[in-house]
């Protein structure tokens, strides 16, 4: 038996990746009822648009869901680092026509806390998943009283090795392909990172719990792959972003289907953090890392609306255009279908 499956309560060791800015709840529930884990990303939302979606979520599936959070600590503003990023950014901000002055500071990501806590608590969600890391001992510990099933990303043998010593049930294996955000957290070295099917055995063989492949998985011949690797099962995010049930813009999902997602790159740009989306204007010309943007996820401030301009405009030029390194699974088919399509590498 798939201990996987055991866990997780799920009729497919299949997750789909919860991704923030272009889902709500009706992506999740319709993976849930064909049989997969959805998830919902919490880590955008207010507590009580939390609430409304959950409420969306537990009303439209009785099956297992996920529930996702990250675990940053929230930086110390830097006024020196956040002059030179808008030193960097005023030409944009000349172009446009916009004054950066007017610019508030501010997060648009909020790591896992007891508020968050305490808007999900009524919900007990079956699966919590977290990126950076796992969040403090307290706040964990609520979770394990919930009964939640806890997950976590790594992107090296050592972070698997740490999450697993911290109290992980199941690790997910984050390869370099995966679109998004980076999962490191016990170091911010680039040349750590490594791709799905070189790490993928490696924490297989270094931990003794279940481990989900994530990064580079499109279609039915790459689950197979890697569940030949020895994952317990996959976690696919890129190829679900065009799903009609997903909340991805037109520019984004034009982007995706062209020969433009061919080129993805890790910017810290958008964030602050590093994360993979198709190259667009703004990453060539800064470059797609930055030593002058401010720390995640501080940087979103300055860079929005400069993306609302261009948007606008119906260019993506300063948009974070997030996507794996394989797209080609990326097609607009109902997430149902898309779920049965990716469950015939199980077979």
């Amino acid at each position: 038996m798939n201990t996987l499956l055991a866990l997780l309560g799920t009729e497919l060791p299949l997750i789909q990746a919860p991704m923030a800015g272009v889902q709500g709840a009706a992506l999740a529930v319709a993976v849930c009822n064909a049989g997969g884990l959805g998830s919902l990303p919490g880590a955008m939302l207010t507590p009580e648009a939390l609430h409304t979606e959950l409420k969306t979520l537990t009303q439209g599936t009785s099956r297992p869901w996920n529930l996702n959070f990250f675990c940053h600590t929230p930086p110390v503003p830097d006024p020196a680092r956040e002059a030179r990023w808008r030193e960097a950014l005023a030409p944009f901000y000349a172009e446009a026509g916009l004054d950066i002055g007017t610019v508030p500071t501010g997060a648009g990501r909020v790591p896992f806390s007891q508020a968050a806590a305490d808007a999900i608590e009524p919900f007990r969600p079956p699966v919590m998943s977290f990126h950076f890391g796992l969040p403090a001992p307290d706040l964990l510990a609520r979770v394990k009283g919930w009964g939640s099933v806890v997950l976590s990303s790594a992107t090296t043998v050592e972070e698997a090795r740490w999450l697993v010593a911290h109290g992980v049930d199941a690790v997910i294996a984050q390869g370099l392909e995966a679109g998004g955000h980076r999962g490191m957290f016990l170091s911010d070295d680039l040349t750590t990172q490594v791709g799905s099917f070189a790490l993928l055995p490696q924490i297989v063989a270094a931990v003794d719990v279940p481990v989900i492949a994530a990064g580079g998985i499109a279609d039915a011949a790459g689950v197979a792959a890697a569940m030949a690797l020895g994952a317990a099962g996959v976690q696919v995010g890129t190829a679900y972003l065009c799903c009609p049930e997903t909340t991805t813009s037109a520019l984004h999902r034009a982007a995706l289907q062209s020969e433009a997602a061919h080129h993805t790159a890790l910017t810290n740009l958008f964030t602050g953090r590093p994360a993979r989306g198709i190259v667009n204007r703004v990453m060539r010309e800064l470059g797609p890392m930055s030593p002058a943007t401010p720390a995640f996820p501080l940087a979103t401030a300055a860079m929005a609306p400069l993306r609302a301009h261009f948007e606008a405009l119906g260019s993506g030029d300063c948009s974070p255009l997030w996507s794996g390194q394989n797209a080609s699974g990326c097609q607009a088919l109902p997430a149902a279908e898309l779920t049965h399509l990716l469950a015939r590498g199980f077979k």
